[in-house]
């Protein structure tokens, strides 16, 4: 995996998988796949962690789920948003 989350490599270290059947190698692979890009994530948001400020995460960032007039709110800045 990448920094953005994007396979760039996959290698099979045996023959074991040409034995297996397609929905279990399917599924193998998923799951290989899927926690890679976790720990990526998790070492992504490690790294850039120190250089946002206390009141966003960067695991909130990262997974685009950073609201910005809740991050004024924790600043302290009032928002002109109509809806409050």
């Amino acid at each position: 995996m990448d920094a953005t989350g994007e396979l760039v490599e996959l290698k099979f270290h045996t023959q074991a998988y040409r034995d297996m059947a397609p929905t279990e190698l399917a599924a193998a692979i998923t799951e290989v796949v899927n926690k890679a890009r976790s720990r990526m994530a998790e070492r992504v948001a490690e790294a850039y962690g120190p250089f946002l400020p206390e009141v966003a995460g960067a695991e909130e960032v990262m997974n685009g789920d950073l609201d910005p007039l809740k991050l004024l709110d924790r600043l302290g800045i009032p928002s002109d948003d109509p809806g409050q």
